[in-house]
């Protein structure tokens, strides 16, 4: 069920996350996709004991990441948006595990 869910949201934090860094999605619609994210991960009765794999990393950190930082950071400081364009080719497939990718579940 987990693995469900972290496939079904990465297709969607690629969705927001890309078209935030665009300029196409406002700031606030990507802090209420993360939250409500969130709220379904809490709600999620049969969370994994196992640890994560490599794309569910990829996942938590890219949320941490795009809610950690304020709007002018993630929109304007480069070195940060190609790193979290590295977290979105990976969670796409298109390309290698990002290095320093530290996510955790809540």
């Amino acid at each position: 069920m987990a693995k469900n869910f972290i496939d079904e949201k990465s297709q969607q934090l690629v969705f927001y996350a890309s078209r935030f860094l665009r300029g196409q999605l406002p700031h606030h619609e990507l802090h209420l996709f993360i939250w409500d994210t969130l709220e379904e991960w809490a709600a999620l009765n049969n969370r994994p004991l196992s640890p994560p794999a490599y794309q569910e990393r990829v996942f938590w950190h890219l949320l941490h990441q795009l809610e950690y930082w304020p709007e002018q950071q993630l929109r304007q400081n480069k070195k940060l948006k190609r790193n979290l364009q590295l977290c979105l080719g990976f969670l796409v497939g298109k390309g290698q595990r990002p290095v320093n990718c530290v996510g955790l579940r809540p």
